[in-house]
């Protein structure tokens, strides 16, 4: 193998999984990162070249990773969440009239601003239709917004972009004939069959493999591999069948295994999402990389004027055309015309069609990638940068959620809950004993009755405000099941759960491994039973602001040992959660949330939260 290739396909990677990692620090989209280092790469110093590194197989291959991703998005869309929030309506709405706004309203965009011809407009405004999946989840998981419009944009993203692809193929079947009238006629038939061909064929994929999984037929280390066959095969077949129907069959089969009932498909959510991250990171790269330097010396000021007028006009006006009559509230309709982030479908699209337009006679559609990836750079820059502000303008999310989910509301739970609530952090607490949620309401504090583990229970969650959970339940197996459902929701550093009691050498009891449990709360051994018994019948819970005259030795020398941190409440407003692999370590200024065991006399800046005279936590 040349090293040549070698580097270049091992570049490709670790530029991908960088960019991927700056974003995460920086609370950026990763695309904005992504797209940096493909241009700097590709365009800027020349070091890959795609079209020569895949030749013919790079299409191909960007064919199947797009099906991927919509297929690992297509697994994330609930009807339940449809029902419960009443969206089903709007959302059609916006499915169809904010759709034929933004394609009428961005094609006269295209013509008039930039100078295409009507077929180059129309193709052009048909894929940027589109709302990147992969750039609207990752933001709406980051904003943790409120209210309805997570879900209307999470499902508009996915479901429009099989949409969008299908009206580029439309708008390309008129434009090779040379009579309107055929080919419109073929256009409106071709998005039939599209649609038939692509519900089809996704459907009976998921059939195949529900009646696989719910036989037994596969072992557990095929589920994936079986998984992934099928939606190839779905996607190849109702392609050769339909151009471009693959991509609504892969949707189509994600949709239908997440709202059947038979067979968990948790597992294969969770390998999808995991390739997807890696299928984004790599494409992303590719794709920008294929843009020659006089492509973008050749964006003038046409191009840039164009990408406002869908920003500030057309995205706006669709919107508001697509939840006309609505009850949706004014601020969540303004939030969702300010977010339609372009992504991956849309920068692939692109460069499949330019070359086939081209082809047809019309050399200005090799002008369509430029725009298209400068649509995309300015669609998350200026989403991403503004996303944040702006919901927490508009009330709809907290920027940096602090907030807690107890998972468990028994007595030392909730004086926990109840020390952080008063701190203006938002709390929510879910048990499956009645009397523990009843008290907890009493208290003032959101409860929720039902077990973490159930899927219905885990959709009433108000995830607004909330950044981490703490699984605090007498069942050590239960706690782990716990943190290893939440990863997704809160990542692996914010899943938490009580420690384990000590285990004899010789015990046939063993612990739970490290990798199938959340971080260890507050200490070692301070498990379930032991921490009833530091908290008693009477929890207090002691709130300690730390200066430079009382540090925090200071405050060991006037508590002793036998005081337990259970969180540092920082200048900045954020909480940090004291672990067994991360103890306790303040400094002046902060706020010390622990449990004194036994309290001595001294002059110390102290609050004591005494839960004795609270009938609700007796």
């Amino acid at each position: 193998m040349s090293h040549d290739i070698l580097l270049q396909l091992t570049g490709i990677f670790i530029l991908g999984i960088i960019a991927q990692w700056t974003a995460w620090r920086l609370h950026l989209p990763s695309i904005l990162f992504l797209l940096i280092a493909g241009l700097v790469v590709g365009p800027g110093l020349g070091l890959l070249h795609p079209d020569q590194l895949f030749g013919d197989l790079l299409f191909p291959m960007v064919s199947l990773a797009v099906a991927v991703i919509l297929y690992e998005g297509g697994m994330n869309l609930r009807f339940r969440e449809l029902r419960k929030q009443k969206i089903q309506g709007v959302l059609f709405q916006i499915l169809t009239l904010a759709v034929l706004f933004s394609l009428v309203l961005g094609t006269a965009g295209a013509h008039y601003i930039i100078g295409f011809p009507w077929p180059v407009s129309a193709l052009l405004a048909a894929i940027l239709v589109v709302t990147g999946p992969t750039v609207i989840g990752p933001m709406l998981r980051h904003l943790r917004l409120r209210g309805r419009v997570s879900s209307l944009l999470k499902w508009e993203g996915i479901v429009v972009d099989p949409l969008g692809a299908t009206l580029a193929v439309l708008v390309f079947t008129v434009v090779r004939h040379s009579d309107l009238r055929d080919g419109l006629t073929e256009a409106l038939i071709d998005f039939g069959v599209t649609f038939a061909v692509g519900v089809l064929f996704g459907f009976i994929a998921a059939a195949v493999l529900i009646v696989v999984l719910r036989k037994f037929w596969l072992p557990d280390a095929l589920h994936n591999p079986v998984s992934l066959m099928l939606m190839f095969a779905s996607f190849a077949a109702a392609n050769v069948v339909q151009d471009e129907a693959g991509l609504l069959a892969v949707t189509v089969m994600g949709i239908t295994l997440a709202n059947q009932q038979w067979v968990s498909i948790r597992h294969v959510i969770e390998f999808k999402e995991t390739l997807t991250t890696l299928l984004i990171s790599c494409l992303f790269v590719i794709l920008a990389a294929r843009l020659q330097p006089e492509d973008i010396r050749g964006l003038g000021w046409d191009s840039f004027l164009f990408v406002a007028f869908m920003i500030l006009l057309v995205r706006p006006i669709s919107i508001l055309a697509g939840t006309i009559g609505s009850s949706l509230p004014c601020r969540e309709r303004l939030f969702m015309a300010w977010m339609a982030p372009r992504g991956i479908v849309a920068a692939a699209v692109a460069s499949v069609f330019a070359l086939e337009l081209a082809a047809k006679g019309y050399p200005q559609a090799l002008e369509l990638v430029p725009v298209t990836f400068l649509m995309v750079f300015a669609t998350v820059l200026i989403y991403g940068l503004s996303a944040v502000p702006l919901s927490r303008k508009f009330g709809l999310s907290r920027a940096n959620p602090q907030g807690i989910l107890f998972v468990g509301a028994h007595k030392g739970a909730r004086a926990m809950a109840q020390a952080i609530m008063n701190e203006g952090f938002s709390v929510v607490l879910i048990d499956t004993d009645r009397e523990n949620v009843t008290l907890s309401r009493m208290a003032g504090m959101p409860a929720l009755y039902g077990s973490a583990l159930a899927k219905k229970t885990r959709e009433e969650i108000d995830y607004g405000g909330l950044g981490r959970m703490l699984a605090m339940t007498a069942n050590d197996a239960v706690n782990a099941l716990t943190c290893s459902h939440f990863l997704e929701d809160f990542g692996r550093q914010e899943v938490y759960q009580l420690s384990f009691p000590p285990v004899k050498q010789d015990s046939r009891h063993e612990a739970i491994p490290q990798e199938q449990h959340g971080r260890l709360l507050f200490g070692k051994g301070l498990d379930y039973f032991r921490l009833n018994d530091v908290l008693g019948s009477d929890p207090k819970i002691k709130l300690t602001e730390l200066s430079k005259e009382f540090d925090y030795q200071a405050f060991r020398a006037e508590y002793g040992e036998t005081a337990i941190v259970l969180f540092v409440l920082k200048p900045n407003r954020s909480i940090e959660v004291c672990t067994v692999d991360s103890p306790a370590d303040p400094v002046a200024g902060d706020v010390l949330i622990s449990i004194i065991q036994q309290p001595q006399q001294g002059l110390v800046p102290t609050q004591t939260l005494s839960l004795e005279k609270k009938q609700v936590f007796s």
